[in-house]
């Protein structure tokens, strides 16, 4: 898979750890025990886009925010997280 870097441009993606989905916000610290493990372990995993964190490790070391098709595994948009504010 290539991931298009938005400072080092098309790279591969043995270049980049996965950190796993975007989405899921983490719950308040005194949410208790079942809001945590809900946090960790239950995903969506849906078929079709994703928005998904990606760290470019081997390079710029940037958090990346990228939305893929678990699909095809097609990159349809990558951009700076801290563009995002997160």
């Amino acid at each position: 898979m290539i991931i298009s870097c938005p400072h080092c441009g098309p790279r591969d993606s043995s270049e980049f750890y996965f950190r796993g989905e975007a989405t899921p916000t983490r719950p308040e610290y005194d949410a208790g025990t079942a809001a945590a493990t809900g946090y960790v372990y239950g995903r969506i995993n849906p078929a079709g886009p994703q928005k998904e964190h990606w760290y470019h490790a081997a390079a710029c070391r940037s958090w990346l925010l990228v939305e893929r098709d678990t699909r095809t595994h097609k990159f349809l948009s990558v951009t700076l997280a801290s563009e995002q504010g997160r």
